[in-house]
């Protein structure tokens, strides 16, 4: 199924948590830091990282919320289109 050229929230959420933990990764190898140093900013880090997936899920979870309401008022409308028909086609077959 093609996405019409749009972006998924999943798709850029995935990306931007591969990019933040490889950035990261390089980051403590190459930074010259004490291993206490190293141990706090692994945990800032973690902790930043926490914060980032939560907000992901947040909006991943905004737009799956607003998919099922379109889809169940999709639905709806056509639930009711089918009754109108049944109502329609029963008046057709009550005519003499």
């Amino acid at each position: 199924m093609a996405n019409d050229g749009k972006i998924s929230v999943l798709g850029v959420a995935v990306s931007f948590l591969i990019g933040a933990t490889a950035g990261f990764v390089l980051g403590i190898l190459f930074a010259p830091a004490s291993g206490k140093e190293t141990r706090k900013k692994i945990g800032d880090e973690i902790d930043k990282g926490k914060e980032k997936a939560k907000e992901g899920f947040e909006k991943i979870s905004k737009e799956a919320e607003k998919g099922i309401r379109v889809v169940r008022e999709k639905t709806e409308e056509g639930i009711e289109v089918v009754k109108e028909f049944i109502e329609k086609k029963k008046g057709d077959h009550a005519k003499p």
